[in-house]
């Protein structure tokens, strides 16, 4: 049942992001692109997004999912350097590709090469981020 219902909500995430356009790299970079040629509609989809997910976050504190388990932890409010760092690669990646790792994987169906690169690429940075990371740490800690 857990499967079905990740399944459902998972083609319902990948539905949303094909009529919202997020799944159009020139959609995306339009938005981006805010001293050319600025697209604001992408906004609306944020914030549909948005705001839903901070009324679930109330909702659901000191709750316990239908379904059993516990709901995630919200996200601690501390600016770091591996947030920093996160942010620039996405931003990076979603600047120069237009697509961001939803729409990445709801992109492969139209079967361009572009798309397949770069989720090859953002799983590449994905698995490799930890040594990275590991590296960072290390060149951080006092001697």
């Amino acid at each position: 049942m857990r499967n079905l219902v990740a399944l459902l909500a998972g083609g319902l995430f990948g539905a949303g992001l094909h009529l919202s356009g997020m799944t159009d790299t020139t959609k995306v970079q339009g938005w981006l692109d805010v001293f050319g040629n600025w697209d604001p509609t992408l906004a609306f989809v944020m914030g549909g997004a948005i705001v839903p997910m901070a009324i679930a976050w109330q909702l659901t504190r000191n709750r316990t999912p239908l379904a059993g388990g516990s709901f995630p932890a919200p996200p601690e409010p501390k600016l770091g350097r591996n947030l920093v760092l996160g942010s620039v690669f996405f931003g990076m990646g979603w600047g120069l590709s237009g697509l961001c790792p939803g729409p990445s994987i709801a992109s492969l169906s139209y079967g361009h090469w572009g798309h397949a690169l770069f989720v090859v690429a953002m799983l590449a940075g994905m698995f490799g981020a930890p040594a990275v990371r590991t590296q960072l740490d290390r060149l951080a800690a006092p001697a």
